[in-house]
């Protein structure tokens, strides 16, 4: 170790110590100083230790080119794509979670801010380019395929997650140039499924969204909740599928969603829908009602990230529908589109203000940022207006005169919610939310005006308030845990009818259905608001209301939630299930009570799978979730707990998703006053590239 560098490590680091180092050394010194970043909890390990690899690799690279590896890596554990390098040098410091300004420890606890302090960003892109750790977007040499960082303008990227870019970009312009040929009756068809158009009344965006789809092989849904993406997909699916059995050649339609809650949501939605078209038994018949997952649908392999379906051997398949894909990250998308025959139709359905993925990118969001405005073409408008008899005349959309967004021409924002009417609270806090008019929001809260809205203000932690609500709900109205667990012990068939008498079956599907009645929300894992606190505390007030028998492991009306897809057992990642005494079905113990795990079947048709505690590895209390995993699921009551301080986590996206999982009654419950008015204040602004290069292609 050269003398220079011992002095550093046991003196303070100062911008002024690391300009006379010299480049080796230099090096050496910043991977110290980002050891110092993760043991603070600004970086991850991972981003250290990927940084320390790109030394050993390059280890005379100037230090510059480390330090954007360490930012880029850490923005992608905050499901970044890629950094920005000029956005960086605005703001050097947002990407991490930093302490008080007190909290610094002088000259020992350097910012990228100090490090960068001065840097034209032309010259940082320069010296990234100049490097041998990265490659250059437009550069075609195999030579440079291989190098772990890619610049692409003043975007740097991993290589593999720039690669999953440019995989989704390539496809989807590839289907956007691919005009189908639709029907010639198409405006009868459409007539025939929505009724004729009624001049002077808003516009059916619902019909407009089924015309745009049948004239491309990719088209994209979006819409709140209660806007009908449901009634719009199956009518789509009618409208594709008439024609082909007409013509003797039914197409093969598949139906796919994120997590196996989601799936069953859709399944039983569709299964509904379905039965009451206006179409004949022939075409009724050939409309699928059965979702699968995403995972499930490519294929995929146990401890890889590999699938059985890829641009090698593609899904048989005509016609695919994706609920939900606002949960879908970038690289699923990419193998997605991977996976896609090129004759096959791809579309997508979304809430393209819910919360993105928990892993890298927000591809939904990325592609339908023209959804709010339009950005429909002269050529496209005329074409819906001819096809659909509706008129965009008063809609307020822009208009795309220069052919600059093309895109836009295959998606369609549905705008009236039918769940959330114009009286509904949960609506209107829901719009005030995801328009960031926090004051709107609190003022709408504070009046107790909606009957479907209530709050909830802690006067600490110990506040016994937190368990009457969780556990009665709100008087005569919403419900609480108290519910699923009464009738769980009133509506129980006695013990000496036999496993396979239909009243067990018909009672496990009432307790998982009245569980739905009721579920807490929590922005956060860790600590008395998060998760892990939570499901502690709601556990203890019902074994002191004698609502369970115990709180040890497992105990009967325990709620479990799936944490991985188990395939053996046809269990997916969210799906929820609660512990039940079934009577024993056979050997020296038949009849007598042992606990087993109702799950719901998925299938659309009310059906239950009971599965032994034994069996399951990957599953953890629910009485409490996070936003996150709550996700394509519907409760009738809603209660969304927000943590006492301001989290990274908290946006206005979180908040937005939280309210909207409510589908009868939302409850706020706020530990300290003001978190929630800065939470709707900010917004997750993920980076990536996906939508600009669509733009630039165009361009």
């Amino acid at each position: 170790m050269n003398r220079t560098f011992a002095n550093v490590l046991s003196t303070p680091l100062s911008a002024d110590s690391l300009a006379q180092l010299s480049p080796l050394t230099r090096a050496e010194d910043l991977l110290l100083l980002l050891t110092r970043w993760v043991e603070r909890g600004w970086l991850r390990a991972l981003d250290k230790a990927f940084v320390g690899f790109l030394h050993e690799l390059a280890p005379n690279d100037d230090p510059l080119v480390l330090l954007a590896a360490a930012l880029t890596s850490h923005q992608l554990g905050h499901g970044h794509v890629c950094l920005d390098l000029f956005e960086t040098l605005k703001e050097p410091d947002f990407a991490l979670s930093l302490p008080p300004e007190g909290d610094l420890q002088g000259g020992a606890m350097l910012l990228p801010s100090q490090l960068l302090e001065g840097l034209d960003g032309a010259h940082w892109c320069k010296v990234l380019a100049a490097s041998s750790l990265v490659a250059l977007a437009a550069d075609e040499r195999d030579s440079v395929h291989q190098r772990p960082l890619v610049l692409a303008g003043k975007r740097l990227y991993l290589r593999r997650y720039w690669t999953y870019e440019r995989r989704i970009d390539n496809a989807l312009r590839e289907r956007l140039a691919v005009h189908e040929n639709a029907p010639g009756d198409l405006l009868q068809r459409l007539t025939g499924l929505f009724g004729p158009a009624r001049p002077g009344e808003v516009v059916d965006w619902q019909k407009l969204a089924c015309a745009l789809a049948t004239r491309s092989a990719f088209s994209i849904v979006t819409g709140g909740p209660g806007t009908g993406k449901t009634t719009t997909v199956v009518r789509l699916l009618a409208l594709l599928q008439a024609p082909a059995v007409e013509a003797g050649k039914p197409l093969r339609i598949r139906l796919a969603a994120p997590t196996g809650k989601a799936a069953a949501r859709l399944t039983e939605s569709i299964s509904a829908q379905v039965r009451t078209l206006k179409v004949t038994e022939a075409i009724r018949e050939k409309i699928p009602s059965d979702v699968t997952t995403v995972h499930r649908l490519l294929g995929s392999r146990p401890g890889t990230r590999h699938f059985r379906h890829h641009a090698g051997n593609h899904l048989p398949l005509d016609v695919l529908v994706v609920d939900e894909a606002s949960m879908i990250d970038l690289e699923m998308m990419a193998n997605l589109l991977d996976a896609l025959p090129a004759h096959a139709r791809l579309v997508l359905l979304g809430d393209k203000d819910q919360l993105a993925s928990v892993e890298a990118g927000a591809v939904l969001g990325d592609l339908c940022r023209d959804a709010e405005a339009g950005w429909y073409s002269p050529h496209t408008r005329q074409w819906l207006q001819t096809v659909s008899g509706e008129s965009l005349e008063g809609s307020g959309l822009q208009e795309d005169t220069q052919g600059t967004h093309p895109l836009a021409q295959q998606v369609v924002m549905l705008r009236h919610s039918r769940r959330f009417g114009e009286g509904s609270g949960i609506g209107q806090l829901a719009r005030w939310v995801n328009q960031q008019q926090p004051a709107q929001a609190r003022k709408l809260l504070a009046a107790r005006s909606h009957d479907d809205v209530f709050s909830l203000s802690l006067r600490n932690e110990q506040d016994r308030a937190l368990e009457r609500l969780l556990l009665e709900g709100h008087g005569e109205g919403p419900q609480g845990y108290r519910y699923y667990l009464s009738l769980l012990r009133n509506q129980r068939p006695a013990l000496d009818c036999p496993l396979e008498d239909a009243r067990w079956t018909d009672w496990a599907r009432q307790v998982l259905q009245a569980f739905d009645a009721f579920q807490l929300l929590c922005a956060v894992r860790k600590g008395p608001w998060g998760v892990e606190g939570l499901n502690q505390r709601v556990t203890d007030a019902l074994l002191k209301a004698r609502l369970i028998d115990s709180d040890q492991q497992w105990y009967e009306g325990r709620p479990v939630l799936m944490t991985r897809n188990d395939y053996g057992l046809g269990l997916m990642n969210g799906d929820i299930g609660i512990a039940l005494k079934l009577p024993e079905r056979e050997g020296p113990e038949a009849g007598k009570p042992v606990l087993r795990v109702a799950f719901p079947r998925n299938d659309g048709q009310g059906g239950v799978r009971f599965v032994l505690p034994s069996r399951l590895n990957d599953v953890e209390t629910v009485y409490a979730m996070t936003v996150h995993k709550s996700q394509g699921s519907e409760f009738a009551h809603t209660a969304l707990i927000l943590p006492d301080a301001l989290n990274p986590v908290l946006t206005k996206e979180l908040i937005y998703t939280g309210i909207t999982r409510a589908k009868d009654w939302f409850t706020l419950i706020e530990p300290r006053a003001g978190v929630f008015e800065e939470a709707v204040r900010r917004r997750v602004k993920r980076l990536s590239g996906l939508m600009l290069e669509l733009k630039e292609a165009s361009a």
